[in-house]
């Protein structure tokens, strides 16, 4: 990925992660996931999350099928530990980021190895106030979890305009790549 110009939004230079998802494919062992796992890439991490094959069995109720998927998702992730790492680290040298890993069944998903990465913010006393709000009624134990969650609620609320600017955004770095190096 190169920058032309100033103005740009990306901040770091890391490799293409574009064939990412075709490259997990041909890694992963086929006996993993029912089908394709999903591949999340953003400038720190990859994330990987298979879905698992279904339980069999009757249970009790919804609480005993949450518990059994739970249960069968943490054997995923003890049984696979040795061959996840291994991966891990060749996607890692490949691409210049983390990888965390996650696994769904039923209704359930859990992610895990997953990266908490620092953001630096400045905020005026308006955002401030309502980060603060958040704590004092107890939403969140401090501004960072009440941020944390405003992003996640903006991210769950405005997922298809988020979307759509994220495909525009794609469209501007391939017209860049093929611009001028004005280097």
């Amino acid at each position: 990925m190169r920058m032309h110009g100033r103005g740009g939004w990306k901040q770091a230079e890391v490799p293409s992660a574009d064939d990412a998802a075709g490259w997990f494919a041909g890694r992963l062992p086929d006996d993993w996931f029912t089908g394709a796992p999903e591949i999340i890439v953003d400038r720190e991490e990859i994330l990987v999350v298979g879905e698992l094959p279904p339980l069999s069995g009757e249970f009790a109720d919804d609480a005993a099928r949450a518990a059994a998927e739970s249960g069968r998702i943490s054997r995923f992730r003890e049984d696979t530990r040795e061959q996840r790492i291994e991966i891990a680290r060749q996607a890692e040298h490949r691409y210049r980021r983390k990888v965390a890993w996650g696994a769904r069944i039923g209704g359930t998903r859990e992610l895990f190895t997953t990266l908490s990465v620092p953001v630096m913010t400045r905020l005026r006393q308006p955002e401030r106030l309502v980060l603060d709000t958040l704590v004092d009624a107890g939403v969140a134990r401090s501004r960072s979890e009440a941020l944390a969650w405003a992003v996640r609620l903006v991210g769950e609320h405005a997922e298809s305009w988020l979307t759509e600017l994220r495909t525009a955004m794609s469209k501007v770095d391939d017209l860049r790549t093929k611009g001028p190096d004005l280097g």
